[in-house]
């Protein structure tokens, strides 16, 4: 059986497209659907759904892509083997990513990842869910908030920095916040995810006294960019890791930072934000390269805690 076949069905099985396939492996979209057909008499298996709008894994499909993509990864970190460090980076690594941060900042930053390696194909998933990225066959994955224990090689990124902000539009109407207890007098936008409305803990620096605020307002979410929005548009304050925000929105005064002297999170203990990746998928090159390409652009500290805009390296 020929290994040009499994790599067209491979990646058609991620694109969802025989002409992007094509372009990837530079060979006409005929090559890539006859390469595949012969396969499917060869398994004796449908292996795709085709129709004039998309194409999709079968059933049968799915069970193939899962058992031969731990086999092309191999063939592929051997090849990079034998070649070295000197060859050309290029095939697929698959990111995951939080939705909201994925959509943020995941995507932006692939911009200069593509420049740097153009031969290179992403595969993004964004899910809320935390993934098991051996069983999902994820080389990279984005974790915000606490990281278990577990097999898994992890680089922490940063530890979150919650803003606490309005616009200036609701500040002119209802004045600052004087400390943490005198935000119980104000309209607050409040996250409630499935762990119930969130509270906002608040502590000087450098001390170890924590004030525990139960707040309250005209909208909830589980959405915290909708939340965001309603902040911009007047409706009350927000709280939030720095990089759900916009450093426009600060340097612009749309969004104006309250209670700077004070640290705040959502949880007792402050949460970071990992990257993390089997250790069996850090041996490819060209995932090593991708680890390293977003730890040296998201910088430290990461370049959206700059909410003042002093610093130009990345635009937000």
């Amino acid at each position: 059986m020929h290994l040009k076949a499994h790599r067209y069905f491979a990646m058609v099985a991620v694109t969802g497209s025989f002409s992007a396939t094509a372009r990837h492996f530079r060979v006409p979209a005929s090559s890539v659907s006859r390469f595949i057909a012969a396969l499917e008499r060869e398994v004796g298996h449908q292996l795709l759904y085709r129709n004039t709008r998309a194409v999709r894994l079968t059933d049968a499909g799915e069970r193939y892509y899962v058992q031969i993509r731990e086999v092309l990864e191999l063939l592929d970190a051997a090849d990079e083997a034998v070649t070295g460090k000197g060859g050309e980076i290029r095939g697929l690594v698959r990111i995951n990513a939080p939705v909201a941060f994925g959509s943020l900042h995941i995507v932006k930053l692939l911009n200069g990842l593509y420049d740097k390696y153009p031969q290179l194909t992403v595969e993004l998933t964004v899910t809320d869910a935390f993934i098991d990225p051996v069983q999902e066959g994820a080389d990279i994955i984005f974790r915000v908030g606490h990281l278990e224990d577990s097999g898994l090689i992890g680089r922490k990124i940063c530890d979150q920095q919650y803003v606490l902000c309005a616009s200036a539009e609701y500040l002119a109407k209802y004045g600052k916040p004087a400390s943490p207890e005198d935000l119980q007098n104000h309209a607050c936008l409040v996250y409630k995810g499935t762990g119930g409305a969130q509270r906002w803990y608040f502590r000087k620096p450098a001390s170890d006294k924590v004030k525990i605020i139960e707040v309250h307002g005209p909208l909830r979410s589980n959405n915290a960019q909708v939340l965001v929005q309603a902040a911009l548009a007047g409706r009350g304050i927000v709280f939030f890791p720095s990089w759900l925000f916009s450093r426009e929105s600060f340097v612009n005064k749309q969004l104006i930072q309250l209670l700077p002297d004070w640290e705040g999170a959502v949880e007792q203990t402050p949460s970071q934000i990992h990257l993390i990746s089997p250790e069996n998928r850090l041996r490819s090159q060209k995932v090593r390269v991708v680890w390293d390409y977003f730890i040296s652009a998201i910088g430290v500290p990461p370049y959206w805690d700059d909410l003042s805009g002093s610093r130009t390296d990345c635009d937000i």
